[in-house]
């Protein structure tokens, strides 16, 4: 069977053999939304559990638009558009409005980047800024958690007299679905509370795993930090596999969520007939396969699905090489995963970008992975996986280490989709 993974921005063409092939696991998305304009504004004057943004905004001073990076593809420009007209209908001209981006603890987004993430006009006429995890001056301590994590958050956010978020809402292989909370923990939070949320007291919980959110600490923390300094209003959409927007949920930071939450669940998730030998999968190409760090997302993302010791294939374009050089050089350092787990398992213990290689040590205890992507193979084999020029030089791997009877599942999409096997 020919089919396509999601890989950069023009996909992958890959044979997988019929005879092996039990299943293709794809997401089964509705309908894109015909009017979207008309969409996203009756959300934002029809929210729910607050009332409408305009309603919201009368009266404040100026306001602060949270927004995710470039590593999403959140259609912002879409988005933005309608929120800055209701803001405009209610007093607030865009002078008063800052964007912010939720970057976490990713690089900025800058020039080209900066304007192809909210478009031309607007990037012409709104002041946009980055959040930076690392500059304690540009965050504000709000106190502990209930469960000890301090908390640090972006001045700009805080102190903006309307807080508003903008987001995405898909499968997320730590906290279960991303948007709402997210945006703020650790969208705009410093590295000394992301550092302490991302560790493994949060992440060793096998309910921190995609489509979980009841009892999942990761997103249960995220959500008690964010209503520290809750969003007086946010807005989610849900998208297809060419990007276009399927669903928008606005209003309140849990009631909206949640709604999209069962909206998004009901779509995201497919069934595999077994467990297979070797999954064949992606990191679902730009902008999500821009770095091996984004890359492990995919390789977790099929864990359900592949048996113990099989092998996971995974094809990602990373343009921008194995991430930052912050994680590179943990990753690349590290001669023997498990010694990693026991030494950052020491509550005193941070190195940078710890927990993605946590996630990578999840597939890696599992599975065999093969990675196929444009990152010198000499480098890829230092990432503890296996590389390959391509996937059917990794099949032939595969295959030589299971057999060539062994059953074979793909994921096209990659974390995008949830799959399971019914028990």
């Amino acid at each position: 069977m020919r089919l396509k993974l999601d890989y950069g921005k023009t996909g992958l063409e890959v044979d997988l053999p019929d005879e092996n092939l039990r299943a293709v696991l794809r997401v089964s998305s509705p309908a894109p939304i015909e009017d979207c304009d008309t969409a996203i504004t009756d959300a934002l004057r029809n929210p729910i559990g607050v009332r409408p943004l305009a309603d919201i905004a009368a009266g404040r001073n100026d306001a602060c638009i949270v927004i995710c990076d470039i590593t999403r593809p959140v259609p912002n420009a879409t988005l933005l558009a309608p929120v800055l007209a209701e803001l405009a209908s209610a007093g607030l001209s865009r002078d008063n409005v800052t964007i912010l981006i939720a970057t976490g603890t990713h690089r900025p987004n800058l020039g080209d980047e900066l304007t192809s993430l909210v478009g031309a006009e607007i990037a012409q006429s709104v002041r946009i800024v980055n959040h930076d995890c690392h500059d304690m001056e540009q965050n504000r301590y709000l106190g502990m958690s209930p469960n000890g994590v301090p908390v640090w958050l972006d001045k700009t956010y805080c102190d903006a007299d309307l807080k508003i978020t903008i987001g995405l809402i898909e499968p997320h292989f730590m906290a279960g679905y991303s948007g709402g909370r997210k945006l703020i923990m650790p969208g705009v939070a410093a590295m000394e509370t992301v550092k302490r949320w991302h560790s493994p007291r949060f992440l060793e919980s096998p309910l921190a795993t995609n489509h979980s959110v009841v009892g999942n600490p990761v997103h249960e923390e995220s959500l008690a930090i964010a209503k520290m300094m809750r969003p007086d209003f946010m807005m989610d959409v849900t998208l297809d596999g060419l990007n276009q927007i399927t669903g928008v949920f606005a209003g309140d930071l849990e009631e909206a969520w949640l709604a999209g939450v069962d909206f998004a669940g009901k779509h995201v998730r497919a069934e595999a007939p077994e467990l297979a030998d070797i999954v064949v999968t992606s990191g679902a190409g730009y902008p999500l396969d821009a770095t091996f760090y984004q890359l492990i997302k995919g390789m977790v993302g099929a864990l359900p699905v592949v048996k113990s010791g099989g092998t996971i294939i995974i094809a990602g374009q990373c343009p921008e090489g194995v991430g930052s050089p912050a994680f590179s050089d943990v990753l690349l350092g590290i001669s023997d995963l498990e010694e990693f787990m026991i030494q950052i398992s020491q509550p005193e213990v941070f190195l940078p970008e710890q927990w993605q290689i946590e996630e990578l040590v999840k597939a890696w205890r599992q599975a065999n992975i093969i990675t196929v992507c444009d990152i010198p193979e000499s480098t890829v084999a230092r990432c503890h996986v296996t590389p390959a020029p391509d996937i059917a030089a990794a099949l032939e791997m595969a295959f030589e280490r299971h057999g060539r009877n062994a059953s074979l599942l793909a994921i096209p999409r990659g974390p995008y989709v949830i799959p399971f096997v019914s028990a």
